[in-house]
């Protein structure tokens, strides 16, 4: 790969004809190599050549790099910035091939996994109180849609890109349902003189 200082690169990219070619050449073969780098180090990658999950991530990274270029500043060099569009990438990519095949959970198989033991009894009491209250607010106040999300992101965990694939949507939709969810389960358990940050409130 030709040498570039930050300048040429960012140049040559934003530039045309064959200069622009070559740079897209270079920078394609450089995150190439980052991505099944980082494959192997999983386990999960063969050569940079060979292992479709490499030339994938590879144009993942390249596409969501050219989107972002304008935010590069120049406080790294542009290799160890693009470096990092191709770990992101894979993490993804492996990810999605570990969920691959499996049955999403979207329900909890039960609220009892979130329990704390060896607590004293007034405390256990309160703990068992707070887990009813906090399905019972599932249930009630949130949508269909926002159950499944924060169950399958908050409680089962899900990693957020293949939940998003799965139910045809992006991350940042999938958190800002989750962030609703979260808010108006806040609501409802103050409604309820409860908190998911401590003791039962004093009315």
């Amino acid at each position: 790969m030709k040498a570039r200082t930050n300048t040429e690169w960012l140049s040559a990219l934003t530039g045309t004809g064959e200069t622009q070619n070559q740079a897209l050449s270079d920078l394609r073969r450089y995150l190439l190599r980052a991505a099944a780098y980082a494959l192997r180090r999983h386990g999960r990658g063969a050569s940079a050549g060979m292992d479709p999950l490499a030339e994938d991530s590879a144009q993942e990274a390249l596409s969501s790099l050219l989107q972002h270029l304008h935010e590069f500043r120049g406080a790294s060099r542009f290799t160890t910035w693009a470096y990092k569009f191709a770990l992101l990438e894979a993490a993804v990519k492996l990810r999605k091939r570990a969920w691959q095949g499996r049955e999403l959970p979207l329900e909890p198989e039960s609220w009892t996994i979130f329990a704390s033991g060896g607590l004293e009894p007034s405390a256990e009491v309160e703990q068992r109180v707070l887990l009813a209250a906090v399905e019972r607010a599932i249930d009630e106040s949130l949508t269909r849609h926002q159950r499944r999300v924060l169950v399958a992101l908050a409680v089962n965990g899900v990693p957020i890109d293949v939940l998003a694939e799965r139910l045809n949507t992006n991350r940042n939709a999938l958190y800002k349902t989750l962030h609703d969810a979260r808010r108006k389960l806040r609501r409802h358990l103050d409604d309820c003189g409860l908190s998911l940050d401590g003791p039962p409130k004093e009315n």
